[in-house]
């Protein structure tokens, strides 16, 4: 009915002309009276009865009868002109309130200005490229563009809730209501939106909520696991508890596990795997499992240490937290290892319902799971917490119990068959969940010094003064995470050492007049050492603990090559892999499963270093690594180890270069703790062979964790 006078008047002008011009004023005439106007923005104040008419038979499912639409149609008529005066209300309201960049909206919809990712995407868009997750067709690139379709799209349903049920049935599982219920409900806050004049059967979402019956939230916290390298960096994961969990922790049969991970190919090598997660090659999965299995794949199948903190979430924060998983449980977005991750997931989400807190843009780069826990508390987030010992705990509290015994009473000849049988996992099923694994049996023993609240600090800075022979230096190192031996060891599992991200920059002082000229030392700055990882597995044979001990190396590092008579240090590149046994000794603390806090061990190691300083640019070494580690007390410990590699570079016909020797190599390490985010340091070493610049370096540093 709209373009008919413009077409009448397009006749009259065709005739006035001549035959030959009809044609492209008729395309003309058309293409200004209906097309053009559907790229012309819709104005802010401005929606029709015709608008909401059709938009309501746009949305209508396929299978609509006509009558049906002329049904919807003559309804919307009637309640039009109230739906068109909300509707301008909002708008007007949206504008005044500038809610179209409410920090809220812009998060429900994946936008993220603060968020320190080093893969996010651009600013200016949501980080969601699926078209499903918008309304308006600019919803990626423009937040007010999908708040108005919103607010339109509430109009219509404004309007649908008003007809008979039969109609309003039919939009079941699609309308907005329905599809989008945390986005539906911080609009109905901010625009006081009567809950009651909005309504939609949402038999899925309905059904969904039900099922969780979400009361409380809190964050689990399964501690580092390094025979598994994916869970190296610990994990975290949300518990969703009804009304019975939440009043008793211990009925995890009536709560949920929300668990967001990598859904890698599990055909994939190992090596493979972890490039594509740590450069986004995989998607993204959301897991909602029955908790109970959730949990007991951590404490009994990995048997890891558990903390859980409930979060100080209002109940409506919880629903609200929720039904955004609704909307984003099915989305395929890429995961990142290191920056988007489970820690920044639980980020983000808690974002959702805290605009104000900003959680995620205060972590670096790198989102590790004990930097979430420590934010959170550190943010007045976290209130109880609960312990749960693995299997392996309790088992060596068991231990340690007995061997106290024996110690008391004196040896027997069944007390070695006894040690054996507790540790046994298979003979000694002894675990914190109960035999149908529906709930946790109370708490036997103390807690574990282990909570990784309690931690230092994971990046590091460090300056160190030294000498080298008789030369002087200075070094100065920096470490992104995580821990070694040396360090203080609260908040993490027993002998962790794992350490990635790290380079040290040594000074050299040009001044002093024995510095030798056939030493690389000549170069007032030297890049010392580059560590992409390293880390030691410790399992120690005689403790409850199972796995094997191992250890694994990829660097850079500056070394004294000892074949060639006027040998000199030179930057290689080094990848190394050790597995070998170690044992635990000494007293463990009372009434835990803490096992005892000295060790000792010895690898077997294979190592291949490549580098232009080298004699024939490359050499391969096997040996024995053996060493031991000493709590002296809770703020002092030492460390000595002895590395016998065995090296060779090839056959040579020079008579002055050797192709294959021993190079023995002993080490001294001796910390002090200031505080937990201070300490000091001596490290000392001692090359013993002759073909070298300068056997000795002795050091002392001080190092400030952040």
């Amino acid at each position: 009915m709209a373009i008919k006078p413009i077409s009448l008047s397009v006749s009259c002008t065709l005739t006035a002309i001549g035959q030959r011009t009809r044609l492209p004023f008729a395309m003309a005439g058309l293409l200004l009276s209906t097309q053009a106007q559907a790229f012309l923005p819709t104005l802010l104040s401005v929606v029709t009865t015709e608008e909401l008419a059709s938009t309501s038979q746009h949305t209508a499912p396929h299978n609509s009868t006509q009558q049906d639409a002329q049904s919807v149609q003559n309804v919307s008529a009637g309640h039009s002109s109230k739906a068109e005066q909300l509707l301008a209300d909002w708008r007007k309201q949206v504008k005044a309130e500038n809610l179209a960049q409410h920090t809220t909206w812009r998060r429900l919809l994946y936008f993220y200005e603060g968020q320190n990712s080093a893969f996010a995407k651009k600013k200016t868009q949501s980080l969601i490229d699926d078209p499903s997750f918008f309304l308006s067709e600019r919803g990626r690139q423009d937040s007010g563009a999908e708040l108005d379709a919103m607010l339109v799209a509430l109009a219509q349903e404004l309007t649908l809730s008003s007809t008979n049920n039969n109609q309003a049935n039919t939009q079941a599982n699609r309308s907005v209501l329905c599809r989008f219920p945390a986005r539906v409900a911080w609009l109905k806050n901010v625009l006081t939106i009567d809950g009651t004049s909005l309504s939609a059967d949402c038999p899925e979402l309905d059904a969904w909520m039900q099922k969780l019956a979400p009361e409380q939230l809190s964050i689990m916290f399964a501690q580092e696991y390094l025979d598994n390298p994916t869970s190296a960096f610990a994990h975290t994961l949300l518990r969703i508890d009804s009304k019975a969990s939440a009043a008793d922790p211990n009925q995890v049969h009536h709560a949920y596990a929300l668990n967001y991970t990598v859904g890698g190919n599990p055909a994939d090598s190992f090596p493979v795997y972890a490039v594509k997660s740590m450069i986004g090659g995989y998607d993204s999965i959301i897991e909602i499992d029955p908790y109970p299995e959730r949990f007991a794949k951590y404490i009994q199948d990995d048997e890891r240490d558990a903390w859980t903190y409930q979060l100080n979430l209002t109940p409506s924060e919880v629903q609200q937290i929720i039904r955004h998983v609704w909307e984003t449980k099915d989305l395929e977005l890429p995961y990142y290892f290191a920056t988007d991750n489970c820690a920044s997931e639980i980020l983000r989400l808690i974002d959702v319902v805290r605009p104000q807190q900003h959680l995620l843009s205060q972590l670096p780069h790198a989102v590790i799971p004990s930097d979430v826990v420590q934010l959170l508390k550190n943010e007045n987030l976290l209130g109880s917490t609960n312990y749960t010992p693995a299997d392996s705990t309790l088992r060596q509290a068991q231990l340690n119990e007995v061997k106290h015994q024996r110690d008391q009473l004196g040896y027997h000849n069944s007390a070695k068959q006894t040690v054996n049988e507790i540790k046994s996992a298979q003979l000694n099923p002894v675990s914190s969940m109960s035999d149908n694994k529906q709930t946790l049996l109370p708490r036997l023993i103390a807690v574990s010094d282990n909570n990784p609240i309690d931690r230092h600090p994971l990046q590091l800075g460090y300056m160190g003064f030294g000498q080298r022979g008789d030369n002087n230096y200075i070094d100065i190192g920096v470490r992104a995470g995580y821990h070694d031996t040396l360090d203080h060891p609260s908040g993490f599992p027993q002998f962790f050492d794992l350490e990635g991200a790290a380079a040290t920059l040594r000074l050299y002082d040009q001044d002093d007049n024995s510095l030798s000229n056939r030493d690389s030392q000549s170069k007032s700055v030297v890049l010392q050492n580059v560590t992409l990882i390293r880390g030691r597995s410790f399992n120690p044979i005689n403790s409850a603990k199972k796995g094997k001990t191992w250890g694994a190396t990829i660097e850079a590092t500056r070394i004294n090559d000892g074949s060639q008579e006027d040998g000199t240090d030179h930057l290689v590149g080094s990848v190394g892999y050790e597995t070998g046994w170690s044992w635990a000794f000494g007293t463990p603390r009372a009434n835990t499963g803490e096992m005892p806090p000295q060790l000792c061990y010895t690898f077997l190691s294979g190592t291949a270093q490549g580098g232009r300083g080298l004699n024939k640019g490359f050499r391969v070494g096997t040996g024995i690594n053996a060493g031991c580690r000493y709590q002296i007390n809770n703020q002092l410990r030492a460390q000595a180890e002895l590395q016998l590699p065995y090296w060779y570079h090839g056959n040579s016909d020079e008579s002055d270069v050797r192709s294959h020797y021993w190079q023995p190599i002993s080490t001294l390490g001796l910390q002090y703790d200031i505080d937990k985010k201070q300490a000091l340091r001596i490290n000392a070493n001692y090359d013993w062979q002759d073909r070298v610049a300068a056997n000795d370096d002795v050091q002392l540093s001080y190092r400030r964790y952040f």
